[in-house]
């Protein structure tokens, strides 16, 4: 019994010794693949939410300017002033989201021949290109490097509005 204990013990150091000296052998490369794969899954993962935050503003500033140049132009004097306002409120909605103003367009439809007659509806459209961050210019000949992220919105106007 003795000797078998002894030789269990003597097995058990002798595979010890071996797992320790391979141990030290293969030290800090664990680490190092660590750091290699984290750099290859996180650097595409960075510029996939840097993209979707870009276009998630974007889709924030259309969509208020959208909005906010129906309200506009429902609630001017007259057409002139109507698309003057609606300008305006494109750009303000644009620059409060970073974007450059001039880059958007606006389109605007009416229901009606007289845009501000009670009840009629205007649509307006707005749209704008979103560049994707860090493409280089010549790559756009062989794929598009920006995005359009357009929304529209229709306005009522007031029936009980008086008429100009």
């Amino acid at each position: 019994m003795m000797q078998r204990i002894r030789r269990l013990r003597q097995h058990l150091m002798t595979h010890s010794r071996g797992a320790n000296q391979q141990s030290s052998a293969e030290g800090g490369s664990a680490i190092i693949e660590f750091l290699g794969v984290a750099l290859l899954l996180l650097v595409p993962l960075i510029y996939l939410i840097l993209v979707l935050a870009k276009i998630q503003a974007a889709t924030f500033a259309v969509q208020g300017a959208a909005k906010d140049v129906g309200r506009a132009y429902v609630l001017s004097e007259s057409t002139s002033q109507g698309a003057a306002r609606a300008a305006a409120a494109v750009q303000l909605a644009l620059q409060d989201q970073g974007f450059v103003a001039a880059d958007g367009t606006l389109e605007m439809f009416c229901g009606q021949s007289d845009c501000l007659a009670p009840g009629g509806t205007i649509t307006a459209a707005v749209t704008i290109p979103v560049d994707l961050p860090g493409v280089p210019n010549f790559v756009q000949n062989f794929v598009p490097v920006s995005i359009p992220v357009s929304a529209s919105h229709v306005t009522v106007v007031d029936q009980l509005r008086a008429q100009s």
